[in-house]
């Protein structure tokens, strides 16, 4: 038996910039022009914004390693309150408290990875909510830190700080274009991280890592890497979530917003495109707003929808367009995050 061979197509993995960031950078540049010409309204482009980082960075973990971790909303939590603390305890600076929440989910990360990595499978997936709810349980109890309940109020938004000029961020739209700014940063970042031979050992661990660690490669090193860096990135989304709901809340810690980033990413085709999480996080809030707006059993009919797609259709939204759509439409398909069958 060898290992299996990776699907990728070396003329996309060379680039740093490549068509679908590039149609992705157009449409979300150009989204809060026409946003409310369809029904919908300015915030939820922030929403959506924010939510794509940590689908990205979530899949880093699920879709290319294959490590299913659900309790990753407690670290999405953590970058908020880190980012509300900092501003209100040490600096009222906007880059030091995203550099503050992402550092600091990015530690609790590691200390958590170190005893997860020598995890697989329902171990693994078992001890990431372990930790999640005891991390929801401290950030609970601990309210002369957190304010329990309550929550951090008042988290402002603070100007961008350029060092020759600050420019303001109060307005929805305004903050929606610092979030795209980061947001497409961080998509060429990750797309380059992933389809560079670290992302690919990342996708051979998935498949075997028994294999990978008998070649010689520290499995334990790469996965305690994957994870952290997932932290990391989840920081991020929550320091900007906070400043966007001008908050930090001990509900986005539970349970339930653990599950919705898994669900999200699943439904998405995580585990066979880089893109399925954007796929994913589109229509979670697309499904919210318009089936919302219908019913307040919305999640039931999104819940019935993600449960055809795993009887039909298990690679998701980006599976059905590699499969039915990209063929018809006389273009390759893009880039699988999947490896081909092993071979004898």
């Amino acid at each position: 038996m060898t290992l299996p061979a990776m699907q990728y197509d070396r003329r996309e993995t060379s680039a740093w910039i490549t068509k679908p960031i590039l149609v992705m950078a157009v449409v979300f540049a150009t989204l809060p022009f026409w946003i409310e010409a369809v029904g919908l309204y300015q915030y939820l482009g922030v929403e959506v914004l924010i939510w794509i980082v940590f689908a990205l960075g979530f899949n880093l973990l699920l879709g290319y390693t294959g490590l299913p971790s659900f309790g990753h909303g407690a670290f999405f939590g953590i970058g908020a309150y880190a980012f509300g603390l900092a501003q209100f305890e040490v600096w009222a600076n906007l880059w030091f408290s995203l550099a503050a929440a992402i550092l600091v989910t990015a530690a609790f990360g590691a200390v958590t990875a170190l005893f997860l990595a020598h995890r697989r499978g329902i171990y693994f997936a078992l001890m990431s909510i372990a930790f999640g709810q005891i991390f929801y349980f401290i950030a609970s109890k601990w309210t002369d830190v957190t304010k329990g309940e309550d929550g951090l109020l008042n988290i402002a938004r603070l100007p961008v700080d350029l060092g020759v000029a600050e420019i303001s961020i109060q307005s929805n739209t305004a903050l929606y274009y610092f979030c795209y700014v980061l947001l497409m940063g961080l998509v060429v970042l990750l797309w380059r991280l992933t389809n560079s031979p670290f992302g690919r050992t990342l996708r051979a661990i998935k498949q075997n890592e028994t294999r990978v660690a008998f070649i010689g490669y520290p499995v334990r090193l790469y996965k305690w890497a994957a994870f952290t860096l997932s932290c990391a990135i989840a920081g991020l989304a929550g320091g900007l979530f906070a400043m966007a709901q001008e908050g930090a809340y001990i509900n986005i810690m539970t349970l339930q917003w653990s599950g919705t980033i898994v669900l999200i990413v699943l439904i998405g085709g995580g585990f066979v495109s880089f893109w399925g999480p954007v796929l994913g996080v589109i229509l979670y809030f697309v499904a919210r707003d318009i089936l919302g707006a219908y019913t307040e059993t919305w999640l039931l009919w999104f819940g019935l929808m993600f449960v055809v797609l795993v009887m039909f259709k298990p690679d998701g939204i980006a599976g059905m367009w590699r499969d039915w759509v990209a063929p018809r439409l006389g273009g390759s398909p893009a880039p699988s995050a999947r490896p081909a069958e092993s071979r004898s």
